[in-house]
């Protein structure tokens, strides 16, 4: 069967074109969706501070929780924590008694600003904020002092050369470093660098420990680093100090781990990148299935007559299944070989781009191995089996006595087996639309219903493609033959031949359905979270730094005569249990913490019950969405736990309407503040008093004193955004992949489709039709397609979106734009046209008596 395959193969290498093309784009994008999961997985880098370190203690920079599922059985999920773990001091007397055990150095570092002697601030390299670190240290790490001295007093400072360079700083300079309060003065007594003379990843400054607690108030200690005793190894070392801690929340690292424990920012991008890759991986996977299906039934029903002569000499249903089945597996692994470096190239592209965006740091690494390409290749070549098998049963079940007849023609109908299968399907989507409307679900539980009203839709349509068509032709038809004879043509053709229209118009479905529902979804969103925040922030003045606001400042604000509240707004995230359909499920939720007394004078969430002003740092307030995902309300308790993984059990006192433009879960200021790795504000929010005068000027004074921050007259919401805007983004992303996708897959099967039709063209012209007629015919039964695609695919994507629409905002009305509709059906139409009108006018330039009796 493999040499007849092969064969097979040889011969019509034109009937396998779009197949193989669409099996490459496949496996290209799942491959890079594998690299990015490894990569998310095994996202790390080289330990600087901690390199010369044989094994590292730090917090586990994750929290497990124990979740029911619907049947009651219990699973444990980890969810990454954003904010560093804090250590207590304690934790090194019992690392330092284990066996094999040399010292244990603390480290203990806090975010720093530096600022240079004439007021310009510095950031770090990378664009982060610059880290402090205890001189003692400085052994655990690759670092050398260069030039100058070690800092002896609480006045000195040593900075890494790159950071220094920028600056123009050399020792003996002063500079000026800040965390949570002005500016403190600084002489740099040396510089360091790393011993191979690169520059470390994350700009640094070391102090003495004295000078460090006066920087920053209370500092954290990030990690104890343990040096070993000669002859024992890492790894042992390691054991003995995890059996002697038994702590679930502590976490000892050797070798690169070490680096995940230094640089945070790269272990929570990581995590996040996971998801990612795991969502894009799986929505391709998705369309995939269905394009493939779609371009194999295609190319099976184009070859009825050879396997209708096989059937009629005699070959058995199970011999043309196994030739099937060879072509498919030799088409995908030459397609998933192929494809695996085309995905090599996309994945150092999308890693760029989430740079950018700030989704991962401008300088993570990828992990590449073979492991994702072997994977992307077995998923090739099964999507590709299981696709041609499910396309050939009816054509290998056929009597060989009827297998000519039947190859003549299409099938009148469709299966009982089909009409069946969409009926169910049709029920179930009508099923979850109306529990949409009719229940008070949760945000999630609404989403999670729309998106899977989306897929079942597209199922149906693809299953009950054959009727579909003939609707639309019904609809349409009566207009085309209006135009004319090549509009009777058209219309004629497209009736008797429903199955080819159907397979037409199903990509067309998918790619406007799903393009609209990702797209129109995020535009609603951000309308909703840009209407809350307008109408939420009643202050007068803004107050931002680029790299955040020292909280004393709100403070200093506040005490002003002119001005009726202020407060700093700092923000994290916390991580709770909530209900999905039932079933226990973690969910990571935007955290903000804010004054209590400025609640309804600086900033209005429109309390729908509750007293917001009663919040406490024993309290908590929530948004209507966490409350219906979490199932609370005013006077229960929220079990919570803090960005840096510290539990939190707090009284709901308040629910409020205005969560998606601030913050999913409000807690007191200070309470969120002592939990976040940098200890600074993202904003302070300030109303002036009516009567007062000059405010801005007198803003600006008191401003001056910290480096960086500037006054605004109201807040630039798209500032505010950014975090759904890079949320928006990565599922524009994932439509474009989609579409990208479905794009190339729509203009080949319905080239393929137009390409099996030299026959017909040939048939028509030599019975008197001129070329421009066939033409015309086309021009218009791409327009029924067109039509239909488009129009089935925003009507199916209308029913998500306003469930989608009724979780974001209580109304049914998405944000849905003209220019977006515009740009999905003008994107969709240029493709279909493409795929139809191109093949046609190559068709009609070979000459109908070669055409007719060509190969079919």
């Amino acid at each position: 069967m493999l040499s007849l395959a092969l064969l097979t193969l040889k011969a019509r290498k034109g009937g396998f074109t779009g197949t193989f093309v669409a099996l490459l784009l496949g496996a290209a994008v799942l491959s890079a969706c594998g690299m990015l999961l490894e990569s998310g997985i095994r996202a790390g880098s080289s330990p600087e501070r901690y390199a010369a370190a044989d094994a590292v203690v730090a917090g586990r920079q994750e929290v497990e929780l124990t979740l029911k599922d619907l049947d009651g059985s219990t699973l444990k999920e980890a969810q990454p924590l954003p904010e560093r773990v804090p250590l207590a001091a304690s934790v090194a007397d019992r690392i330092a008694g284990v066996d094999g055990v040399r010292s244990v150095i603390a480290d203990i570092g806090a975010s720093v600003r530096l600022v240079t002697g004439d007021g310009q601030p510095v950031a770090g390299r990378h664009g982060s904020a610059p880290e402090a670190h205890n001189w003692s240290g400085l052994p655990l790490g690759d670092f050398r002092l260069t030039a100058g001295h070690a800092p002896r007093t609480a006045g000195e400072i040593a900075l890494d050369t790159e950071i220094a360079g920028r600056a123009g700083i050399r020792p003996g300079d002063e500079v000026r470093l800040m965390t949570t309060s002005v500016p403190r003065t600084f002489e740099v007594a040396g510089l360091v660098t790393l011993k191979d003379g690169r520059a470390p990843r994350r700009s640094v400054a070391f102090m003495s420990e004295p000078a460090l607690r006066q920087l920053a108030p209370a500092p954290s200690v990030y990690a104890f680093g343990v040096l070993a005793a000669p002859g024992t190894s890492p790894e042992r070392l390691a054991d003995g100090i995890k059996a002697a801690l038994d702590d679930d929340t502590l976490a000892v690292h050797t070798g690169e781990g070490r680096g995940r424990v230094e640089f945070l920012d790269i272990t929570v991008s990581g995590s996040n990148l996971v998801v990612l890759a795991a969502a894009v991986g799986g929505n391709v996977m998705l369309i995939a299935v269905f394009v493939l299906f779609a371009t194999t039934s295609l190319s099976i029903r184009h070859r009825r007559r050879e396997i209708a002569l096989l059937r009629a000499i005699g070959t058995t249903p199970g011999q043309i299944r196994r030739m099937v089945a060879a072509e498919a597996a030799v088409t995908g692994l030459v397609a998933g070989a192929l494809g695996c470096p085309v995905g090599l190239a996309l994945v150092y592209w999308l890693r760029d781009r989430f740079a950018g965006h700030g989704i991962v740091p401008p300088d993570f690494g990828l992990a590449i191995s073979p492991l994702p390409f072997l994977a992307a290749v077995l998923v090739t070549v099964l999507t590709a089996l299981v696709a041609v098998l499910s396309a050939s049963g009816r054509a290998t079940r056929i009597r060989p006595t009827e297998a000519l007849g039947e190859a003549a023609l299409e099938a009148p109908g469709l299966g009982r087996g089909r009409k069946v299968a969409g009926g169910v399907l049709l029920v179930l989507a009508a099923g979850i639309f109306a529990a949409g409307l009719a229940q008070n679900a949760d945000f999630f539980t609404l989403v999670g219903l729309a998106n899977s009203l989306v897929l079942l839709l597209v199922i149906a349509v693809a299953v009950l493609g054959p009727l579909v068509s003939r609707a639309a032709v019904r609809l349409l038809g009566p207009l085309a033959n209006r135009t004319g004879v090549t509009g009777f043509l058209a219309a004629a053709n497209t009736q008797a031949n429903a199955g080819r229209l159907a397979g037409a118009i199903t990509p067309l479905v998918l790619a406007v359905a799903f393009a609209s529902t990702v797209v129109f979804t995020q535009t609603t969103g951000l309308r909703e979270s840009a209407d809350q925040l307008r109408s939420g922030l009643v202050a007068d003045h803004v107050l931002t730094a680029p790299s955040g606001v020292s909280p004393e400042l709100a403070d200093k604000v506040r005490a002003m005569k002119q001005v009726r509240s202020a407060t700093g707004i700092v923000k994290s995230k916390v991580v709770a249990v909530g209900r999905l359909l039932g079933a226990e499920a973690s969910v990571s939720l935007s955290a903000q913490g804010v004054d209590p007394r400025a609640l309804g004078t600086a900033l209005d969430l429109r309390s729908r019950a509750g007293d917001l002003t009663t919040l406490s740092d024993t309290s908590v307030a929530i948004s209507t969405t966490t409350a219906s995902w979490l199932g609370l309300g005013v006077g229960d308790t929220a079990r919570l736990y803090l960005g840096d993984g510290t539990p939190f059990r707090g009284q709901v006192v308040a629910v409020y309407e205005r969560g998606f433009g601030f913050a999913d879960v409000t807690l007191e200021h200070d309470l969120l503040l002592a939990h976040t790795t940098r200890k600074v504000d993202a904003s302070v929010l300030v109303r002036s008093d009516p009567k007062a005068s000059v405010i801005p000027e007198v803003l600006s004074d008191v401003a001056a004193d910290y480096p960086g921050t500037v006054l605004r007259d109201g807040l630039a919401v798209d500032d505010q955004l950014t975090e759904q805007q890079a949320n928006a983004w990565v599922n524009y992303l994932v439509v474009g992949l989609i579409i990208a996708y479905t794009a190339i897959t729509v203009v080949n099967t319905l080239a393929m489709s137009t390409g099996a039709r030299r026959r017909e063209f040939a048939l028509l012209r030599l019975s008197g039709t001129a070329r421009r007629q066939v033409v015309g015919m086309m021009r218009r039964e791409t327009v029924i397609v067109i039509v239909a695609g488009v129009g089935i695919g925003t009507l199916l994507s209308a029913f998500p979106l306003i469930l989608v629409s009724l979780a974001l905002s209580d109304s049914p009305w998405p944000a849905v734009s003209g220019l977006g509709c515009l740009a999905i059906a003008g994107a969709t139409a240029v493709l279909a046209a493409a795929g139809m009108m191109v093949p046609t006018r190559v068709l009609l330039r070979i000459r109908p008596v070669e055409a007719i009796g060509g190969q079919e």
